[in-house]
């Protein structure tokens, strides 16, 4: 597997688009098979795994090889992921196919991100459900406000 420029320890798949002053932790999946952008200055922490693809169905379906014995790309579902600039993706955590963050968010640890998450919110759990919003002011000082039940 070819070396990326971002950790020795990240898998990088595919071609990402991945912006400047991003950081990439160690034990990470990077899938960019299915179209991945990930924005400016984000931090994608230790054990994150982003995917772009599955082959769920084409498994399940027993169509794993064509019938000349090359194997089945056809059957793989693939959906573009984007990452807003300056969010932050906590260890541990899945992002799923076809989901967009926005920008300024945090996902909190172990999440499993499986619906798009709007700008500026914090994010946990599993399934991943918005429980907070991020307020950044003009001197870059960050507040973090729980949503009222």
């Amino acid at each position: 597997m070819e070396k990326n420029n971002y950790n020795e320890h990240a898998v990088i798949v595919g071609n990402p688009k991945i912006g400047k002053g991003t950081w990439i932790g160690p034990f990470t999946v990077i899938d960019g098979s299915g179209e991945l952008e990930i924005g400016i200055n984000c931090d994608i922490s230790a054990g994150v795994h982003i995917y772009t693809h599955s082959s769920a169905k084409r498994c399940v379906a027993n169509k794993k090889f064509n019938e000349d014995g090359t194997i089945n790309r056809v059957i793989i579902e693939s959906k573009p992921v984007k990452i807003g600039d300056n969010t932050f993706i906590g260890a541990n955590s899945t992002i799923m196919m076809g989901v967009k963050i926005g920008k300024q968010c945090i996902i909190g640890s172990g999440s499993v991100v499986t619906k798009d998450i709007p700008d500026s919110s914090v994010a946990m759990g599993i399934p991943a459900k918005v429980v907070a919003k991020v307020y950044v002011d003009e001197n870059r000082n960050v507040e973090i406000k729980k949503l009222e039940k």
